[in-house]
């Protein structure tokens, strides 16, 4: 066996241009939204994260053809060949996002079978919203142990009035209503980019559905839904962290493909702390200069288009080291404070009361030994890692791959000093 992790080393303001990859919370639901079709597809910008493979290994366990073009960032899936409804335990248990099967099986095949889905210790992200749902479209549902089985002979288009803009819940009652006959109506629904790049899609492969003000969405069911090829949104977390590490630095980046349109309130934020922010004509494209006495501001997390719950993490760095007091509010997941603990061993001065984190800023932050307990936790450690004076060690750096295509390898071009080892243990 062996010890993977990073060294953290404290590194030069860094600097340059940057090209992004595909959103992996849109690819990941885009990819099980082909299982409606059958024949070959095409997906292109297509990011080769962890979580992309796990996708990938399910998609062939229930029968689909998949082709992986590494080099040109694409994917061809071959849905002609699925003939199961079962999905595999091992592959359930390593990523939440293979929940969204259950929707494009349901509604082609009547049936589904999977287990409670594992991933990300960052709260409990109930799937009851997923089941209720599909139980009001007539499906039938039953669970043995940590297996839940869904069965319908026919499902029936429904008005849902989400208590919660759950984006997982819109994206599978979304997808099943595709295949249903009559007009479904979602009302609170999440508005996220990714849920509207799985619209674009949707429509693409000859699904009826509208966009409506406050939150609304219709869909009127099809018979059917061809294959399609389809271009992957850039990832905007990404483009935030990125943004968020030179920040930390001192640094100046070009992001040309920033989609700045979807992140403007972490970028108002970023101008309040006192860095310069310019985006490109139609929001496309952000060029941010780092100003050398950042002020602390106090944010909340909230449902997009407020400030995004998977940005929280690494943006409390940018605090830690920012001048004055803030105060950071989580309101989407009641577990992702686990970092909290890890910046405190590096000396930032935070106290945490439930979910909300009261932050002092210092002038500096060490290296210390840290463990890595989510993706986008571990996207907040690397930061920390190259801002803090001394050296770091990142142990867990599976949750870092599984978000992100060689954010290490990206940091590293633009000055960041980040060394990959594995050790024998």
């Amino acid at each position: 066996m062996h010890s993977e992790f990073l060294v953290l080393e404290k590194s030069p303001a860094l600097c340059g241009i940057s090209d992004l990859n595909g959103a992996k919370n849109a690819v990941l639901v885009i990819m099980a939204s082909l299982i409606l079709t059958s024949g070959k597809s095409k997906l292109c910008n297509v990011p080769f994260s962890h979580d992309v493979f796990q996708m990938i290994a399910l998609l062939e366990s229930l029968g689909a053809g998949v082709v992986i073009h590494e080099e040109s960032q694409s994917l061809t899936i071959d849905t002609t060949t699925i003939i199961k409804h079962a999905v595999n335990a091992e592959i359930m248990k390593k990523m939440r996002a293979s929940i969204l099967v259950m929707g494009p099986l349901l509604a082609r095949f009547g049936k589904a079978a999977i287990a409670l889905p594992g991933g990300c210790l960052i709260g409990d992200r109930p799937v009851d919203m997923h089941l209720n749902a599909f139980a009001r479209m007539g499906a039938e549902i039953s669970l043995d142990g940590s297996c839940v089985y869904a069965q319908a002979v026919h499902l029936k288009a429904q008005k849902f009035i989400l208590a919660y803009p759950s984006v997982g819940a819109t994206e599978n009652i979304m997808m099943a209503a595709t295949l249903i006959q009559g007009k479904t109506t979602i009302v609170n629904a999440a508005l996220e980019p990714e849920v509207f790049d799985l619209a674009a899609i949707l429509k693409k492969m000859g699904a009826h559905i509208d966009l409506l003000p406050a939150g609304v969405i219709e869909i009127v069911g099809v018979p059917e839904l061809k294959p399609v090829t389809h271009t992957i949104i850039m990832d905007r977390l990404e483009a935030g962290t990125l943004l968020l590490a030179t920040a930390v630095t001192g640094g100046e980046i070009a992001l040309p493909q920033g989609p700045g349109h979807s992140l403007e309130v972490f970028l108002e934020k970023l101008c309040e702390m006192g860095h310069s922010v310019d985006t490109g004509i139609d929001g496309i494209g952000i060029y941010f200069k780092a100003t050398k006495s950042p002020k602390a501001v106090s944010f909340k997390t909230m449902p997009y288009p407020g400030f995004p719950t998977d940005l929280q993490a690494p943006m409390m760095v940018a605090q830690c080291l920012a001048d004055g007091t803030s105060t950071v509010t989580e309101t989407v997941f009641e577990n992702r404070m686990l970092h909290v603990r890890e910046l405190q061993k590096m000396g930032a001065h935070i106290e945490l009361e439930g979910m909300i984190a009261k932050i002092k800023g210092v002038d500096r932050l060490y290296g210390a030994h840290l463990i890595a307990p989510d993706i986008r936790a571990s996207a907040a450690l690397v930061i920390a890692g190259i801002a803090a004076h001394g050296s770091s060690t990142l142990s867990g750096i599976h949750h870092l791959l599984r978000g992100y295509q060689n954010l290490c390898g990206t940091l590293q071009k633009l000055g960041a000093r980040i060394i990959y080892k594995s050790e024998a243990i």
